[in-house]
């Protein structure tokens, strides 16, 4: 995803979990249960929202519906050509767009568009309840799935109503996404290395949401597969660092203090708000390796 797009996620997993997981994981390192939910009340910085593996292609339109009238035809291409730099308008065009047309054909590409900028200006409520919609609306829709699963448990916070819930819908989501996505047909024209770069920044995102889940439920040896093959898939030049700290926390929890460290270093070596938190992660998970025993993987 863009760099815009992961400070975005990054800022939102800080704001809903950093403070408790960095305050307990190591006293708790070899105890069983949940991980602590945030309490913070902190509003994640907004970014520019630009959705992943976007590439500028035409509004998706179902050739078994019937022809739009010219006047919604313009207002949808109109949504679709709006630049990401004034989210509160693109978002005030869209929530208008589907009123005026509630039943345009045009609504997937308008609900998945609002999604990704409800979520850059943490508008979550919003953005989980439109991408409802949408994946009610097009089931096939692995993207919106996949930022779904990866949004939902890294905004979680002490004051998530029906948390259980939660995490079940995303770990829906996530499964469903990777189960769809390699079968995704290329669209016509797109290069084969942008549709496999697109592809592989959905399936990152969807086992980055996955992991989450599951380290969240405690299934840290679970969530350790699903979070690794997030960082190695990831195909920008460097992997998001939240992914990398997870990483390093889940394998903490499961006693792999060796493996642990190696995480933290890596994600300590990306320059960002996790820096300093990766550091310390580091030098505790090689303290710990020094005086407990590591558990077999």
């Amino acid at each position: 995803m863009s760099s815009n797009k992961k400070n975005a996620m990054t800022a939102i997993f800080l704001a809903g979990c950093l403070t408790a997981f960095a305050t307990t994981a190591f006293a708790q390192s070899n105890q069983s249960g949940q991980p602590n939910q945030g309490q913070s009340g902190q509003q994640p910085n907004a970014n520019k929202a630009q959705k992943p593996g976007d590439t500028g292609s035409s509004l998706e339109i179902p050739t078994n519906q019937p022809p739009v009238s010219a006047e919604e035809d313009a207002a949808a291409k109109a949504f679709q050509a709006m630049p990401n730099t004034d989210l509160p308008k693109k978002i005030a065009a869209g929530e208008d767009f589907l009123k005026k047309y509630p039943d345009s054909r045009y609504r997937p590409a308008v609900y998945s568009a609002l999604v990704f900028a409800y979520i850059q200006t943490n508008n979550l409520d919003k953005a989980f309840d439109i991408g409802d919609k949408e994946v009610a609306l097009k089931p096939d829709d692995a993207q919106t799935m996949a930022v779904l699963s990866q949004t939902i448990p890294r905004a979680m916070n002490a004051s998530t109503q029906e948390p259980q819930k939660r995490l079940a819908k995303a770990e829906t989501y996530a499964k469903r996404a990777i189960e769809i996505t390699p079968t995704l047909p290329k669209p016509e024209g797109m290069p084969d290395q942008t549709f496999v770069a697109a592809k592989n920044e959905t399936l990152t995102m969807a086992h980055s949401g996955l992991g989450l889940v599951y380290f969240r439920l405690g299934k840290y040896n679970d969530a350790i597969p699903e979070l690794e093959q997030s960082v190695k898939i990831d195909p920008n030049p460097a992997p998001d660092p939240v992914n990398l700290y997870l990483l390093g926390m889940a394998n903490v929890k499961a006693s792999h203090f060796d493996e642990a460290a190696i995480a933290f270093n890596k994600c300590a070596a990306l320059p960002g708000s996790l820096q300093n938190s990766c550091k310390n992660g580091a030098e505790e998970a090689k303290k710990q390796g020094a005086t407990q025993l590591s558990a077999p993987k």
